[in-house]
């Protein structure tokens, strides 16, 4: 008889266990969801976002609306590629190994499909900087007839047609009436809070560890060589630049923008975050790997009216030099970030 009182007490006592624990993973849960979906953590130290989300306000049913539309293939015209198509995750949304963007029907875009992050801190976006606020930068890769090759006008239809979104827009915004501003506004929800801040660089600068002696090397070569135009800690300093890849350019980059002969052969100066996910380089993809890119900084600049000052009479690096700048920027590789389940394909 004491034996099975012994047995029932263990028993009450390990299911009051798992209730309690049970409850606490809840209670976690519902601690940390907003968190994780809904609110903007700007990393210590860095500028004020440019972009604020004061006409568009963030929430977790935005933010959960936004990323199924960021995957979403019905916004292309035959329904076979998303944003999420050319830009992945575990490329730090980049198109790796692409040199160009694949579109509808297998056409090859016009520039290489850059990496997507930070984009709350800038104002201008695209290769020649197009647009200029994240909550139109979808309407350009939607309509571009060489990649998604659809009307925003369609796409609102198809969606509308498709029992699932009427209820996903209403619990983000109210109505179950879909228009091209909500699309947009919920899929700058998403593409805002892709922010990539937790990289080696980033926790050494934290004091939280140390780097080695050649990712140190690679720092110091890097700041007095490279930072000019690569900044942290966005690691762009946002401007267009002609980085020296042509004397004719077949593609006239800022220029098709501004209408400037002064802007001939100029393109975003991209930022380094995840550069070692994110190859091939340059608007057209023409570089594999790093090496190439340095290669063609230390000794293949190519001199034109419009190349930037910033590239004239560059010293030459070294094979060592060039190895530390390697290990440097590959400590920009932001594994939380390419790894965050936030971000991952819903369906």
């Amino acid at each position: 008889m004491k034996r099975n009182k012994h047995i029932l007490f263990i028993s009450a006592a390990v299911t009051v266990a798992f209730i309690f624990l049970n409850a606490c993973k809840k209670e976690d849960a519902a601690t940390k969801q907003p968190l994780a979906f809904s609110h903007l953590d700007v990393p210590s130290g860095w500028p004020a976002p440019h972009y604020d989300y004061s006409t568009n306000k963030l929430t977790e049913a935005g933010f959960i609306l936004g990323r199924k539309l960021f995957y979403e293939t019905k916004l292309s015209k035959d329904n076979s590629i998303s944003c999420g198509s050319c830009h992945q995750q575990a490329s730090g949304f980049s198109n790796q190994g692409h040199s160009l963007s694949t579109g509808v029907d297998g056409q090859l875009g016009k520039r290489n499909a850059p990496a997507i992050s930070n984009l709350i801190w800038q104002t201008n976006f695209m290769w020649t900087g197009g647009v200029n606020n994240i909550e139109v930068m979808p309407l350009s890769p939607i309509s571009n007839h060489l990649e998604m090759n659809e009307t925003i006008a369609n796409a609102v239809s198809k969606l509308q047609n498709d029992a699932q979104y009427p209820p996903l827009f209403n619990a983000a915004f109210g109505t179950s009436t879909i228009n091209s501003q909500l699309l947009l506004k919920a899929m700058a929800q998403f593409t805002g809070m892709l922010v990539s801040s937790h990289s080696k660089y980033d926790a050494y600068t934290n004091g939280e560890i140390d780097l080695t002696t050649n990712e140190t090397n690679g720092l110091n070569l890097f700041n007095q060589k490279c930072a000019s135009c690569h900044p942290a800690p966005l690691f762009t300093n946002l401007q267009y630049i002609n980085f020296g890849l042509d004397s004719i350019f077949n593609d006239p980059g800022r220029s098709e923008i501004t209408g400037m002969a002064a802007d001939s052969g100029k393109f975003k100066v991209p930022s380094l975050r995840n550069v070692a996910l994110s190859y091939p380089y340059m608007h057209d993809g023409r570089f594999a790997t790093l090496e190439q890119v340095l290669d063609h900084y230390s000794h293949g600049i190519v001199h034109s009216a419009t190349l930037s000052p910033l590239l004239n009479n560059i010293t030459p690096l070294s094979v060592t030099e060039k190895q530390d700048i390697i290990s440097f920027l590959n400590t920009l590789t932001d594994e939380t970030f390419i790894n965050d389940e936030r971000f991952k394909n819903p369906n």
